[in-house]
């Protein structure tokens, strides 16, 4: 990911940052490019209806609880906190975090455990991080004997050493569209970072101008891991690639902080690596993040929910815990707060990808199986409020958020009080859309019938004894 935080002291500017990001979306989406390709156009359309997925950030790093593989970059030394007792340098460090790969055996790995349990939470989309700017591969490359499946990793012996393959084959059984995460720059490469010079920052060490020959390396590696991804993993929905500093040197927007360290050229040819992917995959939305163009099928806010709608495909990855990857006792946020954050993105129009992050050991803290529980009951009473919705004037007023059935026949109305315990009231009163002629009025959960009167352009409806059953939120829905 461009941004990480560890702990509560970086969420602030780490949160600032990722503001930023949000804003330099909001200004993509006047030069969005609309996919051409037919399938693709259909196949956004279907990826708008899930609305819920997973995001999962796993590697060797979990061993040390750490930001992914962010203590690599020397630019970012100063919110990873690199811990002394795992180098005396820089380089030692280097060399003891590539050993990682030595001592990885995540035993505990069950991706139908994580399957089962994100399913009733209404999760129908997952993505997975094939490979993170580290260059250490979750799945089995050709390209690269830093792999999980190497002979080096302890985790090769076992029969579910390709976790991408076991991950993708088991949700996508489950009926949940995939996708793979996959990050442009890798720091493991000796033609992205070339051992000759020290590394600077996240970027390439070298002018790809000056060595042509060892930038065209590196894009036919990319390009043969990514072929190698879209070729030999069944159906992938989505290519989800990050790393936007890899990018053409025209295509830097210099309102936007992290862009103005890009000094060099470090176009990978996208055309080559895109065209390649939807001939392995016809349809396949890609997203190559920040950089505007054919490429980047949907933009995606970085632990941001944007102020107001979007009119085009988005999507916000935000983390259950404080952290993208394993931390031990992280700060998980609570079923509420994550109900609430659903509510606001799919009223914008948007997407939520939330990231739960396996520890080492290959399993998932204790308290995210009973975040994901919570979620499920109000899921089940809640589901037909949320999937397959749009956004819809007036969008958010107040304490009231609002989605629409996608054929305008039915309009939902949230409401939220943000409150550590939610209390539904006896009386809410809302607006409803214009032009909007209310039929019938249910709240979901509840199975009293419900008592309302309209008034001009705004509802009043009162809330039986009944109502103290229901958490997180009051979704009342109407039908015309």
């Amino acid at each position: 990911m461009l941004i990480r935080q560890k702990t509560k002291t970086l969420f602030l500017s780490s949160l600032l940052i990722s503001t930023a990001f949000f804003s330099q979306a909001h200004n993509v989406s006047k030069g969005y490019q609309k996919p051409t390709d037919p399938l693709v156009v259909q196949n956004l359309e279907n990826w708008q209806d899930l609305k819920f997925g997973l995001f999962m950030h796993w590697g060797t790093y979990s061993q040390w609880g750490i930001v992914e593989s962010w203590s690599l970059c020397p630019e970012d030394e100063s919110w990873t906190q690199r811990k002394p007792e795992h180098g005396k340098s820089y380089y030692e460090y280097v060399k003891n975090y590539e050993n990682l790969q030595a001592t990885f055996n995540p035993t505990q790995f069950n991706p139908q455990k994580w399957a089962d349990a994100v399913k009733k939470a209404g999760m129908k989309y997952v993505v997975f991080t094939t490979k993170h700017h580290d260059g250490f591969a979750m799945f089995d490359t050709q390209q690269s004997d830093y792999k999980i499946t190497s002979s080096k990793t302890p985790f090769s012996k076992n029969p579910k050493a390709d976790v991408a393959k076991e991950i993708f084959n088991t949700f996508r059984k489950e009926g949940f569209k995939i996708g793979a995460y996959f990050s442009k720059p890798d720091w493991h490469s000796d033609d992205y970072w070339w051992s000759y010079f020290p590394p600077k920052d996240r970027n390439v060490n070298y002018d790809p101008k000056k060595y042509p020959e060892r930038w065209d390396n590196f894009k036919k590696f990319t390009f043969n891991q990514l072929n190698e991804i879209t070729s030999n993993y069944g159906k992938i929905d989505i290519l989800w690639l990050d790393g936007g500093w890899v990018r053409p040197f025209n295509t830097i927007d210099s309102n936007v902080e992290w862009q103005r360290t890009i000094k060099v050229e470090q176009d990978i040819d996208m055309d080559k690596i895109g065209t390649m992917a939807r001939k392995n995959q016809p349809g396949i939305i890609i997203v190559d993040r920040t950089v505007p163009g054919k490429w980047e099928n949907y933009v995606t806010p970085e632990q941001a929910v944007p102020e107001h709608p979007l009119s085009i495909p988005w999507e916000s990855c935000i983390t259950m815990g404080d952290s993208f990857s394993y931390v031990p006792n992280d700060n998980y946020k609570s079923s509420q707060k994550i109900i609430e954050t659903l509510v606001k993105i799919i009223s914008r129009g948007g997407n939520y990808l939330m990231n739960i992050a396996p520890g080492p050991n290959g399993d998932y803290d204790p308290i995210v199986y009973e975040r994901l529980k919570e979620i499920s009951g109000w899921m089940n009473s809640n589901q037909s409020a949320v999937f397959a919705t749009r956004s819809v004037a007036p969008y958010h007023d107040g304490n009231f958020y609002y989605t629409q059935s996608k054929d305008g026949k039915t309009v939902n109305i949230f409401h939220l009080d943000e409150k550590a315990d939610y209390q539904s009231p006896s009386t809410l009163s809302f607006l409803i859309p214009e032009n909007f002629k209310p039929k019938s009025l249910k709240v979901l959960g509840l199975s009293n019938k419900i008592q309302w009167k309209k008034s001009g352009n705004s509802i009043e409806i009162n809330l039986p004894k009944e109502r103290n059953q229901l958490k997180y939120a009051t979704v009342i829905q109407i039908t015309q």
